[in-house]
């Protein structure tokens, strides 16, 4: 038996605030390379810039909560969330509830967003309740002997009776508990040599063509950054303009990384993970040929 959680509400709501996010980060982005260096340059770098920072985490957010799913099988229970994974032996379950069975209120996250209930909260009663839930409605806790985790099950009801009986029946071939982490999942690609090269040259040669453009920037006039088509360089603009290189290759390069961490979790795709690593290290250095080229064309 596998049941999803909702999801509709929360992934509109998360995918709307990322696309308008990410419309913010490109008027801004654009309206100061049409800028000179100055303060105007500044207040809307900054604004792409803060505009920019939780886009990755509402790209893992919507990632997570489109993939998020739990399973009963007659030997575990597992709740996939994102990078996130916990399967528990239906013998270590100890009881399943609905929220509404405990007098005291079960509080939710410190931070969390409709369709995000993630994160660890502890409860006087219950200790150390761990959420991996997108509706707080129909929650319900399950206890095992580490912690008490919160779930949304579309229909709480049948999944519970579902994994009641399921625990009745007893498990044929007990299987051992398993607990991933995001961390772990990076932690374990970190000891690849091959994975730890390509973030390393990714990242360095980012942190560069960032260094290399914020130095050339005040020596520059007006630079061409489009061609006509037919061929030729369009109208140039501000030098302060050419920030943008560095600004998309690291967006390209920070959605490479998490992609291929979704890939790397599991064996057999791991060619793909090294695949669109290498392909953030190639971007990377495409961007740098893109920077010498601008700067040695004649405006």
């Amino acid at each position: 038996m596998r049941v999803f959680p909702p999801s509709r509400s929360g992934l509109t709501l998360l995918l709307t605030l990322f696309f308008l996010l990410l419309i913010l980060v490109a008027s801004f982005a654009g309206l100061a390379s049409q800028e000179p260096i100055g303060l105007r340059f500044t207040i809307y770098t900054l604004v792409a810039a803060i505009a920019f920072l939780p886009l990755p985490f509402l790209a893992y957010w919507s990632y997570s909560l489109f993939r998020a799913n739990y399973s009963i099988d007659r030997d575990k229970l597992s709740l996939n969330w994102g990078l996130r994974v916990e399967q528990i032996p239906v013998t270590d379950v100890e009881w399943v509830r609905p929220k509404e069975a405990f007098p005291s209120r079960v509080g939710l996250p410190l931070f969390h967003l409709p369709g995000v209930l993630t994160g660890v909260r502890h409860n006087p009663d219950l200790g150390v309740v761990e959420f991996l839930a997108s509706d707080s409605k129909s929650l319900l806790l399950v206890a095992t002997s580490k912690r008490v985790f919160a779930i949304s099950p579309q229909d709480p009801n049948g999944f519970m009776q579902e994994l009641q009986r399921t625990i009745e029946m007893g498990s044929l071939s007990p299987s051992e508990p398993q607990s991933v982490f995001p961390v772990f999942v990076i932690a374990t690609a970190w000891e690849s040599i091959l994975a730890r090269y390509f973030w390393l040259a990714g990242l360095l040669l980012n942190i560069g063509l960032l260094a290399w453009v914020t130095l050339l920037i005040p020596s520059l006039g007006q630079i061409p950054l489009g061609f006509l088509p037919s061929g030729a360089t369009g109208e140039p603009v501000p030098g302060a303009g050419l920030i943008l290189l560095p600004v998309v290759s690291l967006f390209f390069y920070t959605i490479g990384w998490a992609t291929g961490l979704t890939f790397y979790r599991r064996p057999d795709h791991r060619p793909l993970a090294h695949i669109v690593w290498a392909s953030g290290v190639l971007s990377t250095i495409l961007f740098l040929l893109a920077v010498m080229f601008i700067v040695s064309t004649p405006s």
